[in-house]
Protein backbone atom coordinates (compact mmCIF):
# COMPACT_ATOMS: atom_id res chain seq x y z
CA UNK A 1 0.00 0.00 0.00
CA UNK A 2 1.18 3.32 -1.03
CA UNK A 3 2.33 5.68 1.78
CA UNK A 4 -0.08 7.87 3.54
CA UNK A 5 0.12 11.47 2.60
CA UNK A 6 -2.82 13.33 2.98
CA UNK A 7 -5.98 13.58 4.85
CA UNK A 8 -9.30 14.46 2.80
CA UNK A 9 -12.56 15.58 4.48
CA UNK A 10 -15.66 15.63 2.18
CA UNK A 11 -19.21 16.48 2.53
CA UNK A 12 -21.96 16.02 0.19
CA UNK A 13 -25.25 18.14 0.25
CA UNK A 14 -28.29 16.35 -1.12
CA UNK A 15 -31.82 16.71 -2.83
CA UNK A 16 -34.12 16.45 -0.50
CA UNK A 17 -37.90 17.30 1.06
CA UNK A 18 -39.81 17.66 4.01
CA UNK A 19 -42.48 15.65 2.87
CA UNK A 20 -39.89 12.70 2.66
CA UNK A 21 -37.68 11.19 0.15
CA UNK A 22 -36.50 7.78 -0.64
CA UNK A 23 -32.23 8.27 -0.11
CA UNK A 24 -31.50 6.63 -3.61
CA UNK A 25 -33.21 9.35 -4.81
CA UNK A 26 -31.16 12.14 -2.81
CA UNK A 27 -29.02 12.65 -5.73
CA UNK A 28 -25.78 15.12 -4.40
CA UNK A 29 -26.32 18.64 -5.38
CA UNK A 30 -23.11 19.81 -4.32
CA UNK A 31 -19.51 18.48 -3.36
CA UNK A 32 -16.98 19.94 -0.97
CA UNK A 33 -13.54 18.59 0.50
CA UNK A 34 -10.78 19.66 2.40
CA UNK A 35 -7.31 18.51 1.99
CA UNK A 36 -4.24 18.35 4.72
CA UNK A 37 -0.89 18.14 3.06
CA UNK A 38 0.91 15.66 6.08
CA UNK A 39 3.79 16.75 5.50
CA UNK A 40 3.73 20.57 5.07
CA UNK A 41 0.42 21.10 6.61
CA UNK A 42 -0.98 22.64 3.64
CA UNK A 43 -4.81 22.77 3.08
CA UNK A 44 -6.37 23.24 0.15
CA UNK A 45 -10.28 23.24 -0.80
CA UNK A 46 -12.87 21.80 -3.17
CA UNK A 47 -16.10 23.08 -4.03
CA UNK A 48 -18.35 22.25 -7.08
CA UNK A 49 -22.38 22.14 -7.63
CA UNK A 50 -23.36 19.33 -9.11
CA UNK A 51 -26.51 19.01 -11.65
CA UNK A 52 -28.61 15.89 -10.81
CA UNK A 53 -30.38 13.72 -13.24
CA UNK A 54 -33.81 14.96 -11.57
CA UNK A 55 -33.64 18.18 -12.73
CA UNK A 56 -37.25 19.01 -11.01
CA UNK A 57 -36.99 22.43 -9.21
CA UNK A 58 -35.89 22.12 -5.51
CA UNK A 59 -38.59 22.10 -3.18
CA UNK A 60 -39.04 24.75 -0.63
CA UNK A 61 -37.52 23.27 2.37
CA UNK A 62 -34.23 21.95 0.34
CA UNK A 63 -33.33 26.03 -0.30
CA UNK A 64 -33.84 26.72 2.82
CA UNK A 65 -31.56 23.83 4.30
CA UNK A 66 -28.65 24.08 1.63
CA UNK A 67 -29.01 27.24 0.68
CA UNK A 68 -28.78 26.33 -3.13
CA UNK A 69 -30.80 27.46 -5.63
CA UNK A 70 -32.29 26.13 -8.88
CA UNK A 71 -30.19 28.99 -10.73
CA UNK A 72 -26.94 27.23 -9.34
CA UNK A 73 -27.58 23.59 -10.51
CA UNK A 74 -28.70 25.05 -14.13
CA UNK A 75 -24.99 25.45 -15.28
CA UNK A 76 -23.27 22.57 -13.20
CA UNK A 77 -21.55 19.99 -14.03
CA UNK A 78 -22.92 16.50 -13.81
CA UNK A 79 -22.05 14.24 -11.24
CA UNK A 80 -19.66 12.62 -13.72
CA UNK A 81 -17.65 15.09 -13.98
CA UNK A 82 -17.53 16.72 -10.96
CA UNK A 83 -16.76 13.68 -9.64
CA UNK A 84 -13.46 12.95 -12.26
CA UNK A 85 -12.31 16.91 -10.83
CA UNK A 86 -12.96 15.78 -7.67
CA UNK A 87 -10.21 12.53 -7.72
CA UNK A 88 -7.93 15.31 -10.16
CA UNK A 89 -7.68 17.24 -7.18
CA UNK A 90 -7.08 14.87 -4.65
CA UNK A 91 -4.18 13.61 -7.01
CA UNK A 92 -3.72 9.52 -5.42
CA UNK A 93 -6.63 8.05 -3.56
CA UNK A 94 -3.91 5.38 -2.50
CA UNK A 95 -1.82 7.92 -0.81
CA UNK A 96 -4.58 9.25 0.71
CA UNK A 97 -7.14 9.19 4.26
CA UNK A 98 -10.61 9.79 3.64
CA UNK A 99 -13.29 10.98 6.25
CA UNK A 100 -16.67 12.75 6.51
CA UNK A 101 -19.12 13.24 9.74
CA UNK A 102 -21.43 10.02 9.15
CA UNK A 103 -21.24 7.47 6.81
CA UNK A 104 -24.17 9.29 4.60
CA UNK A 105 -21.68 10.98 2.67
CA UNK A 106 -19.52 7.44 1.81
CA UNK A 107 -23.27 5.84 1.08
CA UNK A 108 -24.53 8.67 -1.30
CA UNK A 109 -20.83 8.35 -3.19
CA UNK A 110 -22.06 5.07 -3.67
CA UNK A 111 -25.42 5.80 -4.98
CA UNK A 112 -24.28 8.06 -6.94
CA UNK A 113 -21.53 6.33 -8.89
CA UNK A 114 -23.93 3.89 -9.83
CA UNK A 115 -26.59 5.85 -10.69
CA UNK A 116 -24.33 7.30 -13.05
CA UNK A 117 -22.72 4.11 -14.23
CA UNK A 118 -19.16 4.83 -12.75
CA UNK A 119 -16.75 2.44 -11.88
CA UNK A 120 -17.11 0.38 -8.92
CA UNK A 121 -13.80 0.67 -8.09
CA UNK A 122 -13.84 4.10 -7.36
CA UNK A 123 -15.89 3.66 -4.19
CA UNK A 124 -14.04 0.52 -3.29
CA UNK A 125 -10.99 1.91 -3.30
CA UNK A 126 -11.75 4.95 -1.10
CA UNK A 127 -13.81 2.81 1.44
CA UNK A 128 -11.06 0.91 1.90
CA UNK A 129 -8.92 4.04 2.71
CA UNK A 130 -12.28 5.38 5.00
CA UNK A 131 -12.75 6.65 8.37
CA UNK A 132 -16.41 7.38 9.79
CA UNK A 133 -14.81 10.26 11.97
CA UNK A 134 -18.25 11.30 13.87
CA UNK A 135 -18.35 7.76 14.68
CA UNK A 136 -14.66 7.95 16.18
CA UNK A 137 -15.67 11.12 18.25
CA UNK A 138 -19.11 9.85 19.50
CA UNK A 139 -17.14 6.48 20.54
CA UNK A 140 -14.33 7.98 22.37
CA UNK A 141 -15.52 11.65 22.78
CA UNK A 142 -19.12 12.73 22.85
CA UNK A 143 -21.12 9.47 23.89
CA UNK A 144 -23.88 10.93 21.18
CA UNK A 145 -23.81 11.64 18.11
CA UNK A 146 -23.73 15.40 17.79
CA UNK A 147 -23.66 17.97 14.92
CA UNK A 148 -20.34 19.30 13.43
CA UNK A 149 -21.55 22.67 15.36
CA UNK A 150 -21.99 21.14 18.63
CA UNK A 151 -19.09 19.06 18.50
CA UNK A 152 -16.95 22.24 18.10
CA UNK A 153 -18.68 24.01 21.14
CA UNK A 154 -17.11 20.96 23.19
CA UNK A 155 -13.81 22.36 22.49
CA UNK A 156 -14.70 25.71 22.63
CA UNK A 157 -14.86 26.72 18.80
CA UNK A 158 -17.14 28.56 16.88
CA UNK A 159 -18.09 27.05 13.29
CA UNK A 160 -16.35 29.26 10.29
CA UNK A 161 -18.48 29.78 7.32
CA UNK A 162 -21.49 29.37 6.11
CA UNK A 163 -23.52 26.34 7.55
CA UNK A 164 -24.67 23.35 5.07
CA UNK A 165 -21.94 24.80 2.62
CA UNK A 166 -20.26 21.51 1.72
CA UNK A 167 -16.85 22.70 1.78
CA UNK A 168 -16.96 24.26 5.73
CA UNK A 169 -18.44 21.23 6.81
CA UNK A 170 -15.68 19.34 5.48
CA UNK A 171 -13.41 22.18 6.86
CA UNK A 172 -14.96 22.12 10.32
CA UNK A 173 -14.91 18.45 10.26
CA UNK A 174 -11.17 18.32 9.83
CA UNK A 175 -11.16 21.77 12.82
CA UNK A 176 -12.79 19.01 15.23
CA UNK A 177 -10.33 16.02 13.95
CA UNK A 178 -7.22 18.61 14.63
CA UNK A 179 -8.66 19.10 17.92
CA UNK A 180 -9.24 15.82 18.53
CA UNK A 181 -5.74 14.67 17.77
CA UNK A 182 -4.14 17.69 19.33
CA UNK A 183 -5.59 18.70 22.55
CA UNK A 184 -5.78 15.40 24.04
CA UNK A 185 -6.18 16.25 27.54
CA UNK A 186 -8.93 18.70 26.66
CA UNK A 187 -10.82 15.69 24.53
CA UNK A 188 -10.39 13.82 27.48
CA UNK A 189 -12.10 15.85 29.96
CA UNK A 190 -14.82 16.51 27.72
CA UNK A 191 -14.99 12.13 27.73
CA UNK A 192 -15.44 12.47 31.71
CA UNK A 193 -18.12 14.72 31.20
CA UNK A 194 -19.80 12.92 28.71
CA UNK A 195 -19.81 9.35 29.80
CA UNK A 196 -19.23 9.40 33.68
CA UNK A 197 -19.42 12.74 35.48
CA UNK A 198 -21.19 16.12 35.25
CA UNK A 199 -18.76 18.77 34.15
CA UNK A 200 -18.89 20.68 37.22
CA UNK A 201 -18.09 18.00 39.39
CA UNK A 202 -14.72 16.98 37.45
CA UNK A 203 -12.20 17.86 40.02
CA UNK A 204 -9.29 20.57 38.88
CA UNK A 205 -6.46 18.36 38.98
CA UNK A 206 -5.24 15.07 37.57
CA UNK A 207 -4.68 13.33 41.62
CA UNK A 208 -8.23 14.87 42.42
CA UNK A 209 -9.59 13.17 39.00
CA UNK A 210 -7.67 9.81 39.64
CA UNK A 211 -8.65 9.53 42.86
CA UNK A 212 -12.72 10.37 42.36
CA UNK A 213 -12.36 7.95 40.05
CA UNK A 214 -11.11 5.59 42.12
CA UNK A 215 -14.30 5.77 44.22
CA UNK A 216 -16.19 5.52 41.30
CA UNK A 217 -14.54 2.43 39.96
CA UNK A 218 -14.85 0.48 43.33
CA UNK A 219 -18.37 1.34 44.00
CA UNK A 220 -19.22 -0.38 40.01
CA UNK A 221 -17.05 -3.41 40.95
CA UNK A 222 -18.85 -3.60 44.25
CA UNK A 223 -22.62 -3.62 42.27
CA UNK A 224 -21.33 -6.07 40.04
CA UNK A 225 -20.46 -7.86 43.03
CA UNK A 226 -23.80 -8.03 45.08
CA UNK A 227 -25.43 -8.64 41.63
CA UNK A 228 -23.46 -11.69 40.90
CA UNK A 229 -24.97 -14.76 41.16
CA UNK A 230 -22.49 -18.05 40.68
CA UNK A 231 -25.47 -19.99 39.27
CA UNK A 232 -28.08 -18.38 37.16
CA UNK A 233 -30.63 -18.93 33.87
CA UNK A 234 -29.93 -17.73 30.47
CA UNK A 235 -32.27 -14.73 30.70
CA UNK A 236 -30.99 -13.77 33.60
CA UNK A 237 -27.33 -14.05 32.56
CA UNK A 238 -27.67 -12.02 29.65
CA UNK A 239 -29.47 -9.16 31.39
CA UNK A 240 -25.85 -9.45 34.34
CA UNK A 241 -23.21 -9.07 30.98
CA UNK A 242 -25.53 -5.73 29.51
CA UNK A 243 -25.29 -4.75 33.19
CA UNK A 244 -21.63 -5.36 32.79
CA UNK A 245 -21.21 -4.30 29.21
CA UNK A 246 -22.81 -0.66 30.25
CA UNK A 247 -19.95 -0.20 32.92
CA UNK A 248 -17.17 -1.46 29.98
CA UNK A 249 -18.26 1.37 28.01
CA UNK A 250 -18.63 3.83 30.83
CA UNK A 251 -15.29 3.76 31.44
CA UNK A 252 -13.12 1.78 28.44
CA UNK A 253 -12.15 5.26 27.07
CA UNK A 254 -10.21 5.39 30.37
CA UNK A 255 -8.00 2.37 29.53
CA UNK A 256 -6.99 3.88 26.17
CA UNK A 257 -5.76 7.14 27.97
CA UNK A 258 -5.33 9.15 24.91
CA UNK A 259 -4.04 12.12 27.38
CA UNK A 260 -2.24 9.90 29.53
CA UNK A 261 -4.13 11.75 32.62
CA UNK A 262 -5.43 8.71 33.74
CA UNK A 263 -3.33 6.28 36.29
CA UNK A 264 -2.30 3.27 35.78
CA UNK A 265 -3.77 1.36 39.21
CA UNK A 266 -6.97 2.79 37.70
CA UNK A 267 -6.61 1.44 34.09
CA UNK A 268 -5.64 -2.12 36.08
CA UNK A 269 -9.15 -2.00 37.94
CA UNK A 270 -10.90 -1.14 34.22
CA UNK A 271 -8.94 -3.88 32.40
CA UNK A 272 -10.36 -6.40 35.40
CA UNK A 273 -13.67 -5.20 34.31
CA UNK A 274 -13.17 -5.60 30.51
CA UNK A 275 -11.47 -9.12 31.12
CA UNK A 276 -14.93 -9.80 33.26
CA UNK A 277 -17.42 -8.89 30.77
CA UNK A 278 -15.62 -10.91 27.69
CA UNK A 279 -15.49 -14.20 30.16
CA UNK A 280 -18.94 -13.86 30.29
CA UNK A 281 -19.35 -13.33 27.31
CA UNK A 282 -17.63 -16.67 26.14
CA UNK A 283 -18.81 -18.47 28.84
CA UNK A 284 -22.37 -17.80 28.03
CA UNK A 285 -22.18 -18.25 24.46
CA UNK A 286 -20.99 -21.64 25.36
CA UNK A 287 -23.88 -22.53 27.29
CA UNK A 288 -26.27 -21.04 24.62
CA UNK A 289 -24.67 -23.42 22.39
CA UNK A 290 -24.95 -26.05 24.53
CA UNK A 291 -28.79 -25.58 25.18
CA UNK A 292 -27.86 -25.33 28.70
CA UNK A 293 -30.63 -23.92 31.08
CA UNK A 294 -28.55 -23.12 33.47
CA UNK A 295 -25.33 -21.03 33.62
CA UNK A 296 -21.97 -21.56 35.42
CA UNK A 297 -19.76 -18.67 35.71
CA UNK A 298 -16.11 -18.57 36.28
CA UNK A 299 -14.97 -17.39 39.81
CA UNK A 300 -11.41 -16.11 39.18
CA UNK A 301 -11.99 -12.75 38.15
CA UNK A 302 -15.03 -12.20 40.86
CA UNK A 303 -11.88 -12.80 43.20
CA UNK A 304 -9.70 -10.12 42.01
CA UNK A 305 -12.41 -8.52 42.00
CA UNK A 306 -13.09 -8.73 46.09
CA UNK A 307 -9.55 -7.74 46.55
CA UNK A 308 -10.16 -4.65 44.98
CA UNK A 309 -12.92 -3.65 46.73
CA UNK A 310 -11.54 -5.17 50.16
CA UNK A 311 -9.12 -2.44 49.89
Amino acid sequence: MAELKQFVFFDFEMLCSDKGMPFEEMEAIRLGAVKYDLETEKIEFFDRYIKPINTLPLSPFCKRLTGIKDTDLENAECFTEVIHAFLAWVNGIKKSRFFSWSTNDLTRLKHDLTKNQLPPSIYKKMAERYVDFQAVFTKRVSKSPYSVENALRLFDLQFIGDPHNPMYDAYNTFRIYQAFSIDKQQADLVMLSQFILDSENIPADPKGINSLLKKMVKNDINSLILEYKEFTNLKEGSKYIKRVKNIVNKYENIVINRSGLFSLDIRHDINLIIKWYQQLLISYEEHFNYSSRIIIWDEHTMKDFKRITAI
